[in-house]
């Protein structure tokens, strides 16, 4: 019998990086990914914070979830130009960003960095192209050359344009960060039908909900799981298929007691389709 897949929380990565774990710990969970926008302070001494709380507490980091510095706006009219390694103009001191947090991630022993890259162009033909999938090859190689895998969570390009990406950058170490939610909030693909294109890359996912765009500039909005659009029953069963075997990280992108709320009753969903 398969071993049953295990359940996770997307916690923020700060000095006080213990208190993130219990985090974790509070709600029954042993694995996480550890998020930061901050790559000033990736350090070894952070790392060293990181992995003595991760013996303390039992919480294992599966990802590196890298962010970068500068504006990021989430909405279909600034984000092709805000977000990940795919506007020019801040490209090069974005790839060095990353690659302080594929560094870091080495550090903790973690497997992989998991960041967005942007909207990669749908059309191959587009100028920008070729820039996009030089650099994220150079940060591909580099992640190769510290034994990680780099993981690109879905949301701002089609399934078969990031399989197209992948093709093209070659490398054997990518793999797919699967937010479900995201697909359906950027109106990009049904995340079931999403695994006939690209489930034999999913190699982490987000446990997130949401529904569709109702208007051409904004994103959908997302929800508490269950209250969405995403099938978790199938999708889950269709991962195990393409032979993937978690961690499944829940994220809620709300704050306060309500969010411990969602949180709760999302292992309660989930905890009977591992």
């Amino acid at each position: 019998m398969a071993e049953k897949l295990k359940l996770g929380l997307i916690v923020g990565l700060t000095e006080n990086v213990e208190e993130s774990f219990h985090e974790v710990t509070r709600v029954g969970l042993t694995t996480c990914q550890l998020g930061s926008w901050n790559p000033s302070i990736l350090n070894e001494a952070l790392a060293a914070k990181v992995r003595e709380a991760s013996k303390r507490t039992g919480v294992i980091v599966s990802s590196l979830w890298a962010g970068h510095t500068g504006k990021t706006i989430w909405n279909f009219i600034d984000g092709p130009t805000t977000i990940g390694l795919v506007p020019p103009g801040p490209r090069a001191e974005r790839l060095a960003e990353l690659k302080m947090g594929a560094d870091f991630a080495r550090m903790i022993g973690t497997s992989s960095i998991t960041t967005h890259v942007g909207f990669i162009p749908e059309d191959l033909n587009d100028p920008n192209y070729p820039g996009v999938v030089e650099v994220l090859r150079d940060l591909s190689l580099h992640c190769k050359k510290l034994g990680l895998d780099f993981l690109f969570e879905t949301g701002q390009e089609t399934p078969v344009t990031l399989l197209r990406a992948f093709e093209d950058i070659g490398t054997d170490n990518l793999g797919i960060n699967l937010d479900p939610a995201n697909l359906i909030l950027y109106g990009k693909a049904n995340p079931v039908d999403a695994l006939d294109v690209f489930g034999k890359y999913v190699k982490g996912m987000h446990a997130k909900d949401g529904k569709y765009p109702t208007d051409g500039k904004h994103l959908g909005k997302e929800t508490a799981i269950g209250q969405g659009k995403v099938d978790f029953a199938k999708l889950i069963a269709g991962l195990k298929g393409y032979g993937f075997r978690g961690p499944i990280t829940i994220e809620r992108e709300i704050a306060g007691p309500q969010q411990i709320e969602d949180i709760k009753e999302s292992i309660r969903i989930l905890s009977p389709l591992l």
